[in-house]
């Protein structure tokens, strides 16, 4: 009688997204030297929809470019378009913005998030 391989685990949806947003994590916060005045124009593959213009000066702008760029950017953009300043000082809110797959993956890789504000899921 043939008996057939074992098949591997299929990931939950929850672990391969938090796969996909360790990848894109800088080495140190303080690798993230994007401005922290002015406008950030986002290229397409970032922005592919929607706004892709943010002006830094203003709060909600921000937290709009932070949300956008921690989905969707890459290593390179993480570090270009988001300044580790005003994501250490924003984090309390903008951690309830985000998905808990991004938020947990950041705050895993650097607990001085967590620090910086409430921790409630």
């Amino acid at each position: 009688m043939a008996t057939t391989p074992p098949t591997a685990p299929v990931p939950n949806a929850a672990e391969v997204l938090r796969e996909r947003y360790t990848k894109r994590l800088p080495v140190r916060l303080e690798d993230l030297t994007g401005p922290a005045h002015g406008t950030v124009d986002l290229p397409l593959h970032v922005a592919w929809s929607g706004r892709r213009s943010f002006d830094v000066d203003r709060p909600r702008a921000r937290m709009g470019l932070y949300r956008t760029v921690l989905a969707e950017g890459q290593r390179e953009d993480l570090i270009s378009f988001l300044n580790h300043d005003l994501l250490l000082r924003q984090w309390p809110v903008l951690r309830t913005l985000i998905s808990r797959s991004i938020r947990e993956v950041w705050e895993d890789a650097f607990p001085v998030l967590v620090a910086a504000g409430p921790t409630a899921a």
